[in-house]
């Protein structure tokens, strides 16, 4: 993939999120809804591959309305760039099989390694940032976690950076 057609993501996981696991929620619901019009808009841009690092939460968000763009976009492809082969082994039956689903739709499959180690994500996150020209984040704000750092660095790495709010200011 040409890096400079490709988009990364990174985002927060259910707890870190105010409605945490309840998709239902009105502010999810806009969440997804604020992401697509994102997504729409890296594609009106020339953004054709997107990278997801395949995390519980917003990641998945992401990776599902990249299929739903790829569905009126055929040219787009989504990459799940999985950390290790375990990442998903201690999440909920549902939310496994949702990975699995999903995963199962990628275009492309990157294993950074096989086994799970501390700086596996870290790696992951490096691997999305160093192949891509623009990120897209979902962020809370708070200087601490793998969503801020992947930011930080894909700043440092002079990414074109969008970043959605949590929440809207009207909704606060």
């Amino acid at each position: 993939m040409e890096r400079a057609t490709t988009c990364c993501f990174t985002g927060h996981r259910p707890d870190k999120l105010p409605w945490g696991t309840d998709e239902d929620d009105p502010r999810c619901l806009d969440l997804k809804r604020r992401l697509g019009e994102e997504l729409e808009q890296a594609y009106e841009a020339g953004f054709r591959h997107f990278i997801c690092g395949m995390a519980r939460g917003a990641d998945l968000y992401f990776a599902q309305e990249v299929l739903t763009l790829r569905a009126r976009h055929p040219e787009v492809t989504l990459e799940g760039a999985r950390p290790c082969e375990s990442q998903a082994d201690g999440w909920p039956e549902g939310e496994q099989r949702r990975y699995q689903e999903i995963l199962d739709q990628c275009d492309y499959e990157t294993l950074v390694q096989h086994r799970y180690d501390r700086g596996c994500m870290m790696r992951r996150n490096r691997y999305m940032v160093d192949h891509s020209a623009r990120i897209i984040a979902v962020y809370n704000g708070v200087p601490q976690g793998g969503t801020a750092q992947t930011l930080l660095y894909a700043m440092r790495r002079g990414l074109e950076t969008h970043i959605l709010p949590l929440e809207r200011e009207e909704d606060l």
